[in-house]
């Protein structure tokens, strides 16, 4: 935590303060756009947490949900450029993080709380088809040079199709796990991805999953797949031919939102 020596000033000041910073730099960084937006929640976030609540519990109470927040704490009151200044200096990286858009401010007469958030921001279910052929050619842009997955090298594959069958087995499934939390290959009826390709009435000979949960964008669940040895084993498989994918949303889950993806080859 940082600590400095302030005169009181109100919270818009400070938002007004940090939004300068975050505008021209810090530390020889260059600024960065947009402004940071006030949330009265992220303020109820900050001031439950000087009540004695975690970050993460306070956030969550205050009713936000976040990608990732940050907390930092001002002690001896609330003076604008004081604080300002303090923040620029202990916290420029994360102040000109343009990733947190969001800030809630909580001001005691010897304290100020800074609240510093990366909103969840799901994409709506009307953008499903958008997403899924996002996914696809990211994929497909993956298949098209040779990679290594973990200690496994992979020659460079054929794009692959999406295929409606497969995606409605993956959007079945991606709302089953968000509806329970669930995180698993395995089907809370025990079912494995081939049961539930098989019952859709897709005739396979290859098949292959992949899941994830709290991504929120096609580029940050299809890097975090390739980064993964298992993962980006499926995404280079010589042996798939089309693809399904889905994502589902549920605020109130433990991940907020979870992908399927499924790779097939019919027979």
């Amino acid at each position: 935590m940082a600590f400095a020596q302030c005169a009181l000033s109100t919270g818009h000041d400070v938002l007004s303060a940090l939004n300068s910073v975050r505008s021209n730099g810090c530390l020889g960084r260059p600024g960065v756009s947009p402004p940071l937006r006030e949330s009265a929640q992220l303020s109820d976030a900050a001031k439950r947490t000087a009540a004695g609540l975690g970050l993460a519990d306070a956030v969550a109470a205050a009713g936000y949900r976040a990608n990732r927040s940050l907390i930092i704490r001002v002690s001896g009151g609330g003076g604008t450029q004081a604080v300002a200044s303090l923040v620029a200096r202990e916290y420029c990286a994360h102040l000109l993080d343009a990733a947190y858009v969001e800030i809630g401010v909580y001001q005691q007469p010897r304290e100020t709380r800074i609240i510093l958030a990366a909103p969840f921001l799901p994409p709506p279910a009307e953008a499903t088809p958008a997403v899924a052929l996002r996914v696809l050619q990211l994929v497909n842009n993956a298949r098209e040079r040779a990679r290594t997955c973990g200690t496994s090298r992979f020659p460079a594959a054929q794009p692959l199709t999406l295929n409606e069958t497969l995606s409605r087995v993956a959007l079945a499934y991606a709302a089953d796990m968000a509806q329970y939390s669930h995180f698993s290959h395995e089907g809370r009826d025990g079912s494995s991805p081939a049961d539930r390709i098989t019952r859709a009435g897709y005739n396979w000979k290859s098949v292959g999953e992949n899941i994830a949960a709290g991504q929120t964008t096609p580029e940050s669940v299809v890097e975090g797949w390739l980064k993964s040895p298992h993962h980006c084993e499926n995404v280079m498989g010589p042996q798939f031919r089309e693809m399904g994918i889905a994502f589902y949303v549920n605020r109130a889950s433990q991940a907020g939102i979870y992908w399927v993806q499924l790779f097939g080859a019919r027979r």
